[in-house]
């Protein structure tokens, strides 16, 4: 298949790879759109199955950060990258050294950040060897404490926002008292169920790695399922925050939620998805809009700002969330689909 017949490919501006036989790396990044500014976007790493699975990744993340930085009103446009490899054995050193050289190698095109599997640790690394890093030197935090270049606690309390603002839209009520089930308790997810158990949430959650399902039975009084058990449960509000597609004709038969609002990025496996639930009367809350938290907070560590300011950036979510839910009951449209057609009028009027 030629990448420009790849369905996921969606007039992306710039595809680049890289392999480096010294160090192993397999990297790929996806300039997608630069009509608002230069792209910025996390690098993530994995071990996907196949090169097509990483290719299909990165496409698709690229396109959300444009649609998620237009609907933040950043003056940015959307890029990603990802690397081929597990991050809990693979990083090195010279291995990021090399992704730095990568991302050097666009001339500022694209600016890399943290994402799932990179660290604060491993960007400074890049920085060492790259003028295009963000998220390496924090000056703010949404909370106004330490402030460490993290921005997963954002895009959690972000996501937390975004879940108010929808319960708030399907309820009329807070999450006190409801159910949330949770996929994926990483660095964001995770965050966000400690949010959600602050607030008075019953949490449902699952995850591949045991310590975390463990602490969160512990800590924040959780039921635990098996991974493909979520899908049917029986809860109030369902917060995919692990990987992508994973609202599709498999899974949304099964589905008992009225909510649908959480941190993983690309939660329709098709647009026609959001369609399906919109019909069924599930509220599903765009994902590049929800979780944006982290983009704004790397942001707005570049600019003169303050703790004040970020936090309102950030719980701005919430009336964007509101805005597409307006919109999309008084047009009769998904609500993925208004939020697309918002963002493009952002970034295709430039």
């Amino acid at each position: 298949m030629s990448l420009f017949e790849h369905p996921a490919f969606d007039n992306h501006e710039h595809i680049a790879f890289r392999f480096d036989e010294k160090t192993g790396l397999k990297a790929i990044i996806a300039v997608h759109n630069t009509n608002l500014g230069p792209t910025l976007g996390g690098c993530r790493m994995w071990p996907y199955a196949s090169s097509a699975e990483a290719l299909n990744d990165v496409l698709r993340l690229s396109r959300g950060m444009t649609y998620k930085s237009a609907l933040a009103n950043l003056p940015q446009g959307g890029g990603k990258s990802v690397i081929i490899g597990d991050p809990r054995t693979d990083i090195t050193p010279a291995l990021m050294h090399a992704m730095g050289d990568f991302v050097q190698s666009l001339g500022g095109k694209y600016v890399t950040a943290e994402d799932s599997g990179i660290s604060p640790q491993s960007l400074k690394l890049m920085a060492q060897r790259c003028d295009y890093v963000a998220g390496t030197q924090a000056k703010y935090s949404y909370h106004g404490g330490e402030a460490d270049g993290n921005p997963s606690p954002a895009t959690a309390y972000g996501t937390f926002v975004g879940i108010q603002a929808s319960v708030k839209q399907r309820l009329g009520r807070s999450v006190d008292g409801l159910t949330v089930a949770i996929q994926g308790l990483g660095h964001v997810g995770y965050r966000l169920a400690e949010l959600l158990h602050a607030a008075g949430a019953n949490l449902i959650v699952t995850d591949i790695f045991p310590d975390n399902l463990e602490k969160a039975e512990k800590l924040l009084g959780a039921t635990l399922v098996k991974p493909e058990a979520i899908y049917a449960v029986k809860a109030d509000v369902f917060a995919p925050c692990a990987f992508g597609a994973v609202i599709n004709d498999d899974t949304i038969e099964q589905f008992n939620f009225s909510v649908i609002a959480g941190a993983a990025n690309n939660q329709l496996a098709h647009e026609s998805h959001g369609e399906i639930l919109r019909q069924r009367d599930i509220l599903y809350a765009p994902d590049y809009v929800i979780n944006a938290g982290g983009v704004i907070d790397i942001y707005h560590q570049n600019i003169d700002s303050s703790n004040a300011a970020l936090r309102t950036h950030i719980e701005q979510i919430g009336e964007t969330l509101t805005e597409i839910f307006m919109r999309s009951q008084q047009q009769g449209d998904a609500t993925n689909i208004v939020a697309n057609l918002m963002a493009e009028e952002r970034f295709s009027a430039k």
